[in-house]
């Protein structure tokens, strides 16, 4: 074998060489390491060894403004306003429950069960976010903001920060639409984090109305500033802008909606509204949009968003006119005789009458053993169809339910919208009772009786409606038989005024109403407001309305049982005292316009309902004027109310004790 060359390679050379790679790659590493080790130990030892101490930076949330709630006008109802909140941080709270706890209720008057309260939320938040600020009194006054500044060094973790603060401007108006809001629950704050949302412990959302259905279209997205702080959680100012551009990322505002509410005809509704409690219903009759709508009594949203106490929630509670209801959609009457233009629909649909049909009524009706008494003591004499309607004669209503049975009327009533929800969607709802034959025999010990289908047909026993489904039948009845869904919202726009959703008119049903049967209850409710002698004739005489057809009907609705004698309204309890509604459109040839009123306990149709919605209508009217002369701009002016506070149950009681005298009997 020949030996190997100086110039070919051996295992001993080989292995020397990767030797030295090994060496380079070692020598470049401790290279890289010092020059790391100079850099945080020369270059930026300062601020890593202020750093050190706690090793925070930490991150605080710029809360978004929730969207504007403005009227088809532009007025601003509801928006922000700046509010100061005491926040603790847990991780910064040194000595917690035995020292800062104590010291912060003492400053802000907390009682034992709300120290204990923040107490045990501050624990629970320790374990699980330590980090993040957590609510423990929000807009706080002017002297307990300067209380808490004055102890700020004795007060580790905690902060005063500004904070944006629902506001709303129209007091109790308009209370159960708006909504409120309060504090997220630990469950809530799970499901709508699992959901995509972004909320903390402390967050308050939408409850009810307005805010709680928009609530991820109003609410804004939070942005975060990012501080350096020490161990009790002081900001090191120093350091802190050392963080550059990415430091602060902006909040964004939420979306505003644009209600269909004109708050001028809103405020006339409010100021023509004379009852303690009750509901006035405004529709615009072609589109399903509501311009205006009461719900009295109300609450004040801003209460309930702040720092409501316990005596004024117990208040609420107990008030027999219970205000937190929001008696629009969610609570349920009889009808009285606004009723009648269904069983009447129902009549002429079965065949067996016309409007030319005559009853004699002698001021009741005999079936059976039993006489259904007619409002008019002394009898109506000789009507027809149009003329029932006029004087709201209740024996041509019990000879039709007699000859036609229940389940025609229920059926037309049922196709007009009523015992079921209207799915107006913003406002929780009952669906009402529209009863049959079937409900009856479930419902009734003993089953249904033909006595049932008379109490029916004036609208009374089981039938039970909202105020809402009424003025939607109304609307149907005016356009000529569309059942529109109820809408309280037009539009949602950007911060710039875009548009980004338009909501336009959704059809629910549409009625088969032959145009003869339709003109027929419309003469009939045109002679209630418009000749002498109909039950809205004085109402309309007084209020001033001029050159409009109007096409209504009044009604009385039952709340006690009649005894032998009948008593007038003042001679009652306000408890006892029956139910005032008015259900009508204008003009009647080609109707614009739905309103419908009922004030709770309030008497009769025609004298404590049917002003209230002649007075509507004529500013309904007077405002298309003019709008027509000088077209509005659309501008963001904040709301300023100028209405009188609402009466209370003792200012009704006296005011009806001052009329007493007046024809009843002439006022269904």
């Amino acid at each position: 074998m020949t030996p190997p060359t100086l110039s070919e390679t051996t295992p001993g050379r080989d292995l020397k060489r990767r030797f030295v790679w090994v060496g380079l790659a070692m020598v470049a590493g401790v290279v890289a390491l010092a020059v790391q080790l100079y850099r945080l130990q020369i270059t930026q030892g300062e601020e890593y060894a202020a750093k050190s101490v706690a090793n925070f930076v930490k991150e605080v949330r710029l809360r978004a403004d929730r969207g504007l709630i403005k009227d088809r006008r532009g007025t601003i109802l509801v928006d922000s306003r700046p509010s100061f909140d005491a926040f603790v941080t847990p991780a910064f709270c040194t000595n917690c429950a035995q020292d800062v706890l104590p010291r912060l209720g003492e400053l802000l008057g907390w009682d034992e069960p709300m120290r204990k309260k923040v107490e045990d939320q501050v624990k629970s938040a320790r374990r699980t976010a330590p980090f993040q600020p957590l609510p423990v009194r929000i807009d706080l006054t002017r002297d307990e903001y300067d209380r808490i500044n004055a102890r700020r060094d004795m007060l580790d973790g905690v902060d005063v920060v500004p904070v944006p603060h629902r506001n709303y401007r129209t007091s109790s108006v308009l209370s159960h639409v708006l909504g409120y809001m309060n504090e997220i629950t630990t469950e809530e704050l799970e499901k709508l984090n699992s959901e995509g949302g972004h909320y903390a412990l402390g967050d308050y959302i939408g409850r009810r109305g307005l805010e709680r259905y928009f609530e991820s279209t109003v609410r804004g997205t939070d942005g975060v500033r990012k501080e350096v702080v020490n161990a009790r959680g002081k900001v090191i100012e120093e350091f802190s802008d050392k963080l550059g551009k990415d430091a602060v990322v902006s909040s964004r505002p939420g979306n505003n909606l644009v209600l269909s509410i004109d708050m001028r005809l809103q405020e006339e509704a409010e100021r023509a509204f004379p009852g303690a409690a009750g509901s006035v219903v405004a529709v615009d009759v072609k589109t399903g949009l509501i311009r205006a709508v009461v719900s009295r009594p109300g609450f004040d949203p801003n209460l309930l968003t702040g720092r409501i106490t316990p005596a004024q929630m117990a208040s609420l509670a107990k008030d027999p006119l219970q205000p937190m209801i929001n008696r629009i959609s969610a609570d349920h009457f009889s009808p009285g005789s606004t009723f009648k233009v269904i069983t009447a629909l129902a009549a002429y649909k079965s065949g067996l009458f016309r409007p030319e049909t005559v009853v004699t009524c002698p001021g009741g009706y005999r079936l059976g053993s039993r006489t259904w008494r007619c409002h008019k003591d002394s009898g109506h004499g000789p009507v027809n169809g149009r003329t029932a309607l006029q004087y709201s004669c209740d024996t041509w209503y019990y000879k039709v339910a007699d000859t036609i049975g229940l389940d025609p009327i229920a059926e037309m009533g049922k196709a007009l919208g009523l015992g079921a929800p209207t799915g107006i969607g913003v406002l929780a709802e009952v669906p009402g009772i529209m009863p049959s034959s079937e409900y009856h025999n479930k419902a009734s010990p003993g089953g249904y009786t033909k006595g049932m289908a008379l109490n029916s047909a004036i609208g009374q026993g089981d039938d039970n409606v909202t105020p809402l489904q009424m003025a939607m039948v109304y609307a149907a009845i005016g356009n000529g038989g569309t059942l529109y869904k109820p809408q309280l919202v037009e539009r949602v726009e950007g911060l710039d005024g875009e548009v980004l959703q338009q909501f336009d008119p959704q059809v629910v049903n549409k009625v088969e109403i032959p145009e003869a049967h339709r003109k027929a209850v419309v003469e009939g409710l045109v002679a209630t407001a418009m000749v002498p002698g109909g039950t809205a004739y004085r109402a309309m005489v007084q209020s001033g309305l001029k050159g409009v057809t109007v096409a209504g009907k009044t009604g009385t609705a039952q709340v006690a049982s009649l005894g032998a004698v009948r008593l007038k309204t003042h001679q009652m309890d306000f408890f006892q005292r029956d139910h005032a509604w008015f259900a009508g459109f204008a003009p009647a040839e080609d109707p614009e316009i739905a309103v419908v009123v009922i004030n709770e306990h309030g008497g009769h149709g025609g004298a404590d309902a049917a002003p209230t919605a002649m007075a509507v209508m004529k500013k309904y009217f007077d405002l298309k004027k003019e709008d027509a002369a000088n077209p509005p701009p659309r501008q963001n002016t904040p709301y300023v109310s100028t209405l009188p506070d609402a009466p209370s149950v003792a200012d009704v009681l006296t005011r009806s004790t001052a009329v007493a005298g007046g024809d009843d009997a002439a006022a269904d």
